[in-house]
């Protein structure tokens, strides 16, 4: 098969992971024998300090000739700390999502037996949680217009809008999810209060008969958020919009001992992105330190999703699987009095054992 991909490293500790990414799928495809074809593009503040724009027409182009999109993480500290910047990098995201359509958000979440103890929960809470979050991705709060502040900066605005046809494609979409897996889906949102989340329920609703076989259950935001942490197990599934997503999938992150363990794929009209969950972390860009596994797992899923190549997904987190359990790690997975390893020399052990 012939893979096309577009690369985009983005700002911070992105470039590091997505070398190891792709040093991870390059020894996939010679392994299965895929001609793989890859291009790099700017995104993020590296395309601003480049060409004043996050995400510019050459990189959008580029997104739509190529049959998926391996995304680092956009993020710099100089633009957040500048309320008067008119571009910032989290833009060339919000722009990436809109352009391509990339209407959900497919985060799964499930927990590795070698790492229960890096989890700040008790082990018995999560030891078998998996279970995946779908969040709606080009809608609510952060597209809604109008949006800004008064003349005199006082008073700030958001609104939130959703479409009907919007709630109906990312609902139908979970509904399929939860068929292919313990058929249980659950809807969040905050219906006693919000009309948007009241639409979201209504549609939901419509939609539930199609699905017979699926036990669809219905919870506010905040009971959400108590029962990612007090009860992970129970959920399958998992539907949501916009900002609730955002928030309830980097809670999740607990679960797993890390967030540098989750990956997601974004899919939509024209092709799929994906990436890591976590941010840009500027902090440790070029230390040798960020934890590359969620990047890693995310171009699993690219294999899988956008290739259904699931052999080759499968290796790469038998891959993953195998290097914790052998504790080459980043510090911030690392079992105490290992042996420390950096970003690249994980990404060595990785390919090494894909070869073998």
């Amino acid at each position: 098969m012939k893979i096309n991909l577009a690369v985009l490293p983005g700002d911070g500790i992105g470039p590091e992971i997505i070398d190891v990414a792709m040093n991870v799928t390059k020894a996939v495809c010679r392994k299965f024998g895929h001609e793989l074809a890859y291009e790099y593009g700017l995104c993020g503040a590296i395309a601003i300090d480049k060409t004043g724009n996050p995400y510019p027409e050459e990189t959008h182009e580029l997104c739509m000739k190529s049959d998926a999109v391996l995304f680092g993480a956009i993020g710099d500290p100089r633009f957040d700390n500048d309320p008067s910047a008119k571009v910032r990098p989290e833009q060339g995201l919000l722009a990436m999502r809109k352009r391509l359509g990339l209407y959900a958000n497919i985060r799964p979440v499930a927990t590795f037996n070698s790492l229960i103890h890096k989890s700040p929960l008790r082990a018995d809470l999560v030891k078998g949680a998996d279970f995946v979050c779908i969040r709606e991705l080009t809608g609510g709060l952060y597209f809604g217009r109008p949006q800004g502040r008064s003349e005199d900066g006082t008073t700030a605005y958001d609104t939130c809008v959703y479409t009907r046809d919007e709630v109906e494609r990312i609902v139908a979409l979970a509904f399929e999810y939860a068929m292919n897996r313990r058929k249980k889906l659950t809807v969040v949102d905050k219906a006693n209060i919000l009309a948007t989340s009241r639409l979201w329920r209504e549609v939901a609703k419509e939609i539930a008969p199609n699905y017979p076989e699926v036990e669809t259950e219905y919870m506010f935001v905040d009971n959400a958020a108590m029962r990612i942490i007090q009860w992970p197990t129970s959920f399958d599934v998992m539907v949501t919009e916009n900002m609730f997503g955002d928030i309830l999938t980097d809670e999740a992150s607990v679960i797993t001992g890390s967030m540098g363990l989750l990956p997601s794929a974004s899919i939509g009209t024209y092709t799929s992105v994906f990436e890591p969950i976590h941010g840009s972390w500027p902090q440790a860009a070029g230390q040798n330190i960020a934890n590359p596994l969620a990047t890693v797992l995310s171009a699993a899923m690219m294999f899988e999703y956008a290739f259904n190549l699931k052999d080759e997904a499968a290796l790469i987190r038998d891959a993953v699987d195998a290097s914790m359990s052998a504790n080459v790690c980043t510090p911030d997975i690392q079992v105490e009095g290992g042996k420390k390893y950096g970003t690249s020399e994980v990404g060595e052990w990785l390919v090494e054992f894909i070869n073998s």
